[in-house]
């Protein structure tokens, strides 16, 4: 189990995508450029948000609220390992989940959809999130790559750059 700590979310469970991640946006860091990024980078996190099923998700964390994640084995290739968070629907299916709840340590707290797909993005050590999304099944669900939404993300940079630059037309055209 590898644990990264994460920040606090705690938002209204009715927020649909648009209000989630102007939420996202209108409390990042104000450095700068940390708003302005997680606008751009905003597309591409609803794209994927809106392939699942839920608004929100439990995820299991410690008191602190770090994130919790498991480190899977790849059953047919030896050595191979990647670092998952597990989100689920329900709180009684996290319940049934692999968590070693005994440990009083652990706690599953609400997070909307889009904060998990933007935190996955800050947390390097997490290869993808699997979500569980349907209520009472944690044997079937639907694995979110980290490399998938930096794709995603990279080809709706580029096509917001050739967007802007079609409309930069010369100064000394004539």
């Amino acid at each position: 189990m590898v644990v990264e700590e994460t920040p606090d979310y705690s938002l209204d469970a009715g927020m649909n995508l648009d209000q989630q991640l102007q939420d996202l946006i209108d409390h990042a860091p104000q450095d700068g450029s940390t708003p302005q990024i997680m606008e751009r980078v905003a597309p591409a996190i609803k794209t994927v948000a809106g392939r699942l099923r839920h608004p929100q998700y439990y995820v299991v964390q410690t008191l602190d609220q770090s994130w919790v994640m498991l480190t899977l084995a790849n059953r047919t290739q030896t050595g191979r390992e990647k670092n998952v968070i597990y989100a689920f629907p329900t709180l009684k299916d996290v319940a049934a989940s692999p968590y070693d709840f005994s440990d009083p340590s652990l706690i599953a707290l609400p997070v909307p959809v889009t904060h998990i797909l933007f935190q996955m993005l800050a947390m390097e050590q997490t290869h993808s999130t699997i979500f569980f999304e349907t209520p009472g099944n944690v044997t079937i669900g639907t694995e979110i790559e980290r490399a998938d939404i930096e794709k995603l993300i990279q080809e709706n940079w580029r096509d917001q750059i050739d967007a802007d630059s079609q409309y930069n037309i010369p100064s000394d055209i004539a």
